[in-house]
């Protein structure tokens, strides 16, 4: 008949919108979770080695808000017309449109919540045992999609790098873990004067660790570990549940307060040189020297608490011991590169401590004689 055909067009058409749609939200959705946030996450690592501050949250978590109100009223849409269908079927093309639409609007929910799942105020990134440290998660659409409604719970554990590899490639590890971290459960507060919902834990320490068969000339202080916070979201009223996960940038476990050194070396180099999604905790071997100045000028600046940074001269004096090399032309070190053993596994020539453990003590000395 020709209503039932108008119909059909209509519906058509209205499926149609929706598919232009989602692509744009898709599209907007990459902006925001691969290149703001991804940043953001960036600026944090580097903060960890005295960078300046990674700012905060506040305008990316207006922005994942908005895009998850815009999606879930598109969802709406998508059931309702879907709903309209179930009542006045007609043949055609219609039920497999909405189909895919339907789990197209999942998916790119999905997407949203598990990648907005993040850790505000990361742990300690050297870490000692029988210690209490703290740390916050965070979720960016908390406010949003009633999340916050039945309140969820957060736990904390503590896994290898190999249990991080498997984890990441979706392999089956459950229960899988490498030490036990005490009041590691938390659950999520909503604030509603900030919109924030987020779990402080504030307690937290590790009991013991399970160190894995170390490789070749590895110490205990390169092997590196890392904090999973996990939970469960409800969304939208219990219709859809996701579970989420999210990991701590790379922790370094010490026993000793003598090889909290060494284990500092191991997260700078790692907060320094890590490319972003990477296989966890791959970084390389060996860097170029102008970059590894980078990184210890901001862990100076940061240490002696000083702007004023390592002079041209001073990164020539390094190179110098570095490479034991007499050359005062800083063009000399441009294209040198250091390897990581030069860096903390091998002594310098004639002495019995590496270039990073030398580095270390003259900021120590720094710190104590700060000049005006």
């Amino acid at each position: 008949t020709r209503e039932a055909n108008t119909l059909q067009k209509y519906r058509l058409g209205l499926a149609e919108k929706h598919q232009k749609t989602l692509a744009l939200l898709r599209k907007q959705q990459t902006v925001i979770l691969d290149d703001e946030l991804i940043q953001w996450k960036r600026r944090q690592q580097l903060a960890g080695n005295g960078g300046p501050p990674e700012g905060g949250l506040d305008i990316l978590q207006s922005w994942c808000e908005k895009l998850a109100e815009t999606i879930w009223q598109n969802r709406q849409q998508i059931r309702r017309a879907e709903h309209l269908r179930q009542q006045l079927p007609i043949p055609g093309p219609i039920e497999e449109m909405l189909t895919e639409l339907n789990s197209t609007i999942t998916d790119i929910i999905s997407t949203l919540v598990t990648s907005t799942f993040i850790i505000e105020k990361q742990p300690p990134q050297v870490l000692k045992t029988q210690t209490k440290f703290a740390a916050t998660v965070r979720l960016l659409v908390g406010g949003k999609l009633n999340v916050h409604m039945n309140p969820p719970q957060v736990k904390a554990t503590i896994i290898s790098e190999q249990q991080a590899k498997a984890l990441l490639k979706n392999e089956n590890t459950r229960n899988d873990i490498s030490g036990e971290i005490l009041n590691n459960n938390c659950v999520m507060e909503y604030h509603q004067t900030t919109g924030t919902l987020s779990a402080h834990f504030r307690n937290m320490s590790l009991k013991r660790i399970r160190r894995s068969d170390r490789r070749g000339a590895e110490s205990v202080t390169e092997e590196k570990f890392t904090i999973l916070f996990e939970s469960q979201f409800s969304v939208g009223g219990n219709e859809l549940v996701f579970q989420v996960k999210t990991l701590s940038l790379p922790v370094v476990v010490i026993v000793h307060g003598s090889q909290d050194n060494n284990a500092t070396a191991t997260v700078l180099w790692d907060n320094a040189f890590a490319e972003p999604g990477r296989v966890p905790f791959i970084v390389p071997d060996k860097v170029l020297w102008p970059q590894l100045c980078e990184a210890l000028n901001m862990k100076y600046k940061a240490e002696v608490r000083s702007n004023r940074g390592l002079s041209e001269e001073n990164l020539v004096f390094l190179a110098r011991k570095a490479f034991s090399s007499s050359s005062v032309n800083p063009e000399d070190y441009r294209n040198m590169t250091m390897t990581w053993s030069q860096f903390n596994r091998e002594s310098l020539p004639g002495r019995n401590f590496t270039f990073w453990q030398w580095f270390d003590g003259v900021m120590e000395l720094t710190k104590k004689h700060p000049k005006p």
